[in-house]
């Protein structure tokens, strides 16, 4: 899923902040900013898909307990699986009823996603879908009174909730893989035991660290800066950053990794870089700039879903120009048969989008992605033993 798509998300609600968890999707777009200033400076901007997971989440559920009604009273399930419903007065409304709420709770949100796309004139997959679940209501409710017990109710319910379910596994893929920013961010430490040139300690802020500081770095303490160590021996774990799964040991002249975590020695390191110049902080940037990247198969899919809009569309109408010669202008079969077209061409009745999985890495492999190297980080950024390897700017 692009980041276009991801924007287009937040667009979609209607039913107010308690169930997006305090995103307001109707009124704009949701995106959290993290101020990180508290842990060295470091900005974050990312977008917090936790909201989309919870509202596809709720309508899946709320849409799949309302599709059971219209299941259990479709002529065409009862046929095939040979079972009857009561009949009472009224009965032949429910399948038409809760389908409508079905349309209107999961069905609209995919119409508002497809806006954007046709505000753009670039169709894709939300306008497909879109056009396939709009026909099939709109048809549905037209046949009710023009051929009744020709309409696809229970098809339309059960795209949506297909629909639903496929959005809601993908927001919950996004956030867990966005969720690798905030790890970063925990690495480094709130404050920093800087040393002044009477020699005395005091405690301040990481973000007030400037190049050329002196810090103490206790045992068991994450450097809070990149620098250089003036003072000291000691083994410090780096694997959370490079990797690495032992210890290195580090003495005078060497370079210490902000976020990395000192052994059992005591280090007093000069500060060479702070903020948005740390390592770790290019990291950040490799990370994020990785999740909102698309890659080539992601590319291939944003233009084959534009070529099946149309493909699938000139197939319809083919299709219902065909059902009218064939049939003796028989409207019925024509919406039939046009609507069929376009409900099978729906992307999630078969060729799913592909979402990207928001890694800087796949383990035993390399991804490569567009964009200039950010400060403080290396060249390249490969994978070793499926642990992530950064070549660090010394």
């Amino acid at each position: 899923m692009d980041h276009e798509h991801h924007q287009a998300h937040s667009m979609n609600s209607e039913a107010g902040g308690d169930e997006h968890a305090g995103h307001a999707m109707d009124s704009g777009s949701t995106t959290e900013h993290s101020s990180h200033g508290e842990h060295g400076g470091h900005g974050m901007h990312k977008a917090d898909h936790t909201g989309h997971e919870i509202m596809f989440r709720n309508r899946f559920w709320i849409s799949l307990a309302l599709s059971v009604p219209v299941l259990l009273y479709s002529p065409m399930l009862q046929q095939w699986f040979n079972f009857s419903m009561p009949e009472f007065p009224g009965s032949s409304w429910i399948a038409p009823i809760f389908a409508a709420l079905v349309f209107v709770i999961g069905g609209v949100p995919f119409l508002r996603m497809a806006v954007p796309e046709l505000r753009n004139r670039q169709p894709g997959m939300m306008t497909l879908i879109s056009l396939a679940i709009a026909v099939s209501f709109f048809y549905s409710l037209a046949a009710l009174v023009f051929a009744p017990g020709s309409g696809f109710f229970w098809e339309l319910v059960t795209l949506i909730d297909i629909m639903l379910l496929g959005h809601w596994l993908e927001m919950r893929s996004v956030r867990q893989a966005s969720g690798a920013l905030n790890e970063l961010a925990k690495l480094m430490p709130d404050t920093a035991e800087r040393i002044g040139e009477d020699g005395n300690v005091e405690a301040v802020s990481t973000g007030d660290l400037r190049a050329g500081d002196l810090v103490l770095v206790r045992p068991g303490a994450s450097v809070p800066a990149d620098g250089e160590i003036a003072e000291g021996d000691s083994n410090v774990n780096e694997a959370m950053i490079t990797g690495e799964s032992r210890p290195v040991s580090k003495g005078p002249g060497d370079h210490a990794i902000a976020g990395s975590i000192n052994g059992s020695g005591s280090l007093r390191v000069r500060i060479t870089a702070t903020g948005d110049q740390t390592a770790l902080a290019g990291i950040m940037h490799l990370v994020e700039q990785a999740q909102q990247s698309k890659s080539r198969t992601q590319i291939l899919a944003d233009k084959a879903a534009g070529w099946l809009f149309y493909v699938a569309l000139g197939a319809a109408v083919v299709t219902a120009i065909a059902w009218v010669a064939a049939t003796g202008f028989s409207v019925e079969a024509a919406g039939a048969g046009g609507d069929g077209v376009l409900v099978i061409a729906c992307p999630h009745a078969g060729v799913g989008h592909p979402a990207g999985s928001g890694h800087l890495h796949e383990p035993g492999g390399e991804q490569r992605y567009p964009g200039a190297r950010p400060a403080g980080a290396g060249a390249s950024a490969r994978d070793r033993h499926g642990d992530l390897r950064q070549d660090l700017a010394r």
